[in-house]
């Protein structure tokens, strides 16, 4: 456990290597949270990963124990992304091709960007929950009446410390039940995060320009691509990530694979925790052959 200083804020992550020097040598996966939440709901996965890998997750600026207060970070997919490259080089993980990339709804996003930036360090991508969708008036609609359940969330998000409201909350992410502990990390997340961090993220996740430029850098992401997602999500349409993945499949060169999980929802890392890493292992060695395979 550990913190960053930088000109955005004092970082907070956590690396398994810390505890495990041995960790060093092994291929490092580093986990991007979505939006207002922090790295915690990673520990289920990480605890199961982190015999065979270098675990790292952080809380990105306005969530869990990274301090924004005295600081003016800008909340845009730059803004993040900067942040998550400066942890990347501080830990010197740009330096060879080990690191597998996994973000989480709009960490999607923010996984993508560090992709494209650091493509020769990169083993596989993973983006869980973060499609793309048609450009038609009805999901223009969607777009539009999603816009305006973020400002109702923010405004009265203390509502969701309260039951029934609670347990609505939750069972709109996980289809699956998940622990006490996790219910209760998740509530505390979103009603305790920066709300001016939240709500921009909220925003830019659904600005037309930014899935415009989202869906360009996944096609430009070199390494082989995982595409996850639960089929029963009620928080971002699965559809979504399954025309992601058929879109760079169909015009990307680089190896692209799908993971449906029938049963899950928007938290897959948390339904079934150990389907889900079974799932991302399969994928970090299959990206890892192909390198061997190819070596660039």
């Amino acid at each position: 456990m550990s913190y960053l200083s930088s000109k955005r804020c004092q970082l907070y992550y956590e690396d398994s290597a810390e505890s495990d020097l041995s960790a060093r040598e092994k291929p490092v996966v580093l986990f991007v949270n979505g939006w207002a939440i922090s790295s915690r709901y990673w520990k289920p996965v990480v605890n199961i990963l982190s015999k065979e890998y270098r675990c790292i997750t952080y809380d990105q600026s306005g969530t869990g124990k990274t301090i924004i207060k005295g600081y003016h970070p800008t909340f845009t997919i730059q803004g993040f992304s900067d942040e998550a490259a400066e942890l990347i080089e501080h830990l010197g993980l740009h330096t060879s091709r080990k690191l597998h990339i996994v973000g989480h709804s709009m960490g999607g996003m923010v996984a993508t960007e560090l992709c494209i930036r650091y493509p020769k360090a990169l083993v596989s991508a993973t983006i869980i929950a973060c499609g793309i969708f048609e450009e038609t008036p009805f999901t223009s609609l969607g777009l539009f009446f999603l816009g305006g359940l973020i400002d109702f969330s923010m405004n009265f998000r203390s509502i969701f410390q309260l039951e029934p409201m609670k347990n609505l909350f939750i069972k709109r992410a996980a289809t699956k039940e998940i622990s006490k502990e996790y219910h209760d990390i998740l509530i505390e997340d979103f009603t305790q995060s920066d709300k001016e961090a939240t709500n921009a993220v909220g925003k830019f996740s659904i600005d037309r320009e930014v899935l415009r430029s989202y869906t360009r850098h996944v096609l430009l992401i070199s390494s082989p691509l995982l595409c996850s997602v639960g089929m029963e999500d009620h928080t971002i349409p699965p559809e979504g990530t399954i025309t992601l993945y058929e879109t760079r499949l169909a015009q990307s060169s680089a190896p692209t694979r799908l993971a449906k999980f029938m049963e899950l929802g928007h938290l897959p890392m948390l339904e079934e925790s150990a389907l889900f890493a079974a799932e991302l292992k399969k994928h970090f060695e299959f990206a890892e052959q192909f390198h061997k395979q190819s070596p660039q």
